[in-house]
């Protein structure tokens, strides 16, 4: 494990193709920067809901620009946590505080969707986020003992 912080960035366009790219990038990266296989894989289950969530809810402002990807990754002892910072230009949309949609009852109540929210507050440590310079920054983090 390192003891230094490890830091790499991509940058992606918004269409699906480039989710893929996301994902092997975060395996590589996060593979240099010893993040555990579990937790590598909590944080590309987020990183391809949130980037799903861009796709689907971004509209033109998100698809006219491109997409900040950056993963930080810390160390201690036998101790570590690895953040992904997803920038993107779509509207404002705070997906800390959001709600997910309430667990329909009954299979005929179901409506699609609405699942990755509660996915990403599932398997993320920690989230935050803020609107910077007409930005989202949403920030994931898994931590490991």
């Amino acid at each position: 494990m390192l003891d230094l912080p490890f830091t790499a960035a991509l940058e992606i366009h918004s269409r699906m193709a480039d989710v893929r790219l996301a994902s092997e990038w975060l395996a590589r990266s996060g593979a240099d920067g010893g993040v555990p296989g579990d937790e590598l894989g909590r944080l590309d289950m987020c990183l391809n809901e949130a980037l799903a969530n861009v796709l689907a809810h971004g509209g033109q402002s998100a698809a006219a620009h491109a997409i900040g990807l950056q993963l930080q990754v810390s160390t201690r002892q036998n101790a570590g946590q690895a953040s992904v910072h997803i920038s993107d230009a779509g509207p404002a949309f705070d997906a800390t505080s959001a709600r997910p949609k309430l667990q329909a009852s009954t299979l005929a109540d179901a409506t699609p969707g609405g699942l990755g929210l509660l996915l990403i507050q599932k398997n993320a440590d920690a989230l935050s986020y803020q609107r910077l310079d007409g930005r989202n920054l949403l920030t994931i983090t898994v931590r490991w003992a």
